[in-house]
């Protein structure tokens, strides 16, 4: 078995101060790498800030033997997101692999939601994840080597109830994570995203708003795979992600009760109409159980001109 170290290797990581984040940095660092602590340390709508949650962390580190420095400074702006890189420069001389995690969580049905929520989720987890990897990027691509790792959320991938605007901001950062893998991978910068499901102060913010009866259910169903959803679950994949024996980019993991898969998004065979005239919505509801259809086989683009490949390479099968 391939023995994963971090040795001569500085990796940041977003919101490290607890939960998965933590865990991510407690796990890199035990591999012998330097780890930039970041935390904000607000609450977990995003409000006020603390020192005591990446003190902690590093804290721990440190007292295992690892080397590690905290850094305070909020990913919603370029110029917080630059002293992140500064300081990790600063401490330890390069910059190898970027974990973005960061992020805040506000839940609302869409009629009681309010713009201010949007901005918010935006601002830490859209905005976030893109001030943190372009603040990165010249060093990783001067150095031609570099790994960033995403953070996704099911919410976004699959819809969730109250967590609509949460869910946009999830579903916004795995288009970055897709734009800047195209644009990494002939640079040596290697760009993945992880979905993870982990017990943290925000699955506990989320449950706070579920409705009991749904609520209810989620307990029961999980009662006898609560140690499955510690943080610790996810960090050996996002190690492994974020190390020099990752070769996959332009992907996205899924963490989920110790089950680990890659989650895409694919389109299937579908309907060939005729190229000389457009279909009518008539001939669209005469083929809808083709154009739906799973067991024929679905594609995988990566891109879109890949897609066009595909669809040229499909027999034309007009009716």
């Amino acid at each position: 078995m391939t023995n994963i170290s971090f040795e001569g290797r500085t990796v940041i990581v977003t919101g490290a101060g607890g939960g998965l984040g933590r865990s991510y940095a407690l796990d890199i660092a035990k591999r012998g790498g330097c780890v930039v602590v970041n935390d904000l340390g607000g609450t977990v709508e995003g409000a006020s800030s603390s020192n005591a949650m990446a003190d902690q962390a590093i804290e721990e580190i440190r007292a295992a033997g690892g080397r590690a420095i905290a850094n305070y400074n909020s990913v919603a702006t370029a110029q917080g997101a630059k002293n992140i890189v500064d300081a990790a420069l600063q401490a330890f001389g390069r910059v190898d692999a970027l974990i973005n995690n960061a992020g805040n969580m506000r839940t609302a049905a869409l009629e009681e939601s309010r713009e201010e929520d949007l901005q918010s989720l935006l601002g830490v987890h859209l905005l976030g994840s893109y001030h943190m990897t372009k603040a990165v990027w010249p060093h990783m691509k001067r150095q031609g080597y570099g790994r960033v790792i995403f953070t996704a959320s099911s919410a976004g991938m699959f819809g969730n109830h109250k967590q609509g605007c949460y869910g946009a901001a999830k579903a916004g950062v795995f288009g970055l994570m897709n734009g800047f893998a195209v644009e990494g991978e002939a640079l040596g910068i290697l760009c993945n995203a992880v979905m993870p499901n982990a017990f943290s102060r925000m699955t506990d913010k989320a449950q706070e708003d579920m409705d009991a009866e749904v609520l209810q259910r989620a307990a029961a169903m999980l009662s006898s795979v609560q140690d499955a959803m510690r943080p610790e679950f996810t960090a050996g994949l996002v190690s492994y992600l974020a190390s020099e024996h990752c070769t996959s980019t332009h992907s996205i993991y899924s963490s989920c009760l110790g089950r680990i898969a890659r989650v895409f998004v694919g389109v299937t065979a579908g309907w060939q109409g005729a190229r000389e005239l457009p279909a009518s919505a008539e001939d669209i509801a005469a083929h809808i159980d083709q154009i739906r259809d799973l067991e024929r086989g679905v594609h995988v683009p990566r891109s879109p001109a890949d897609e066009f490949r595909i669809v040229m390479s499909q027999a034309d099968t007009s009716d």
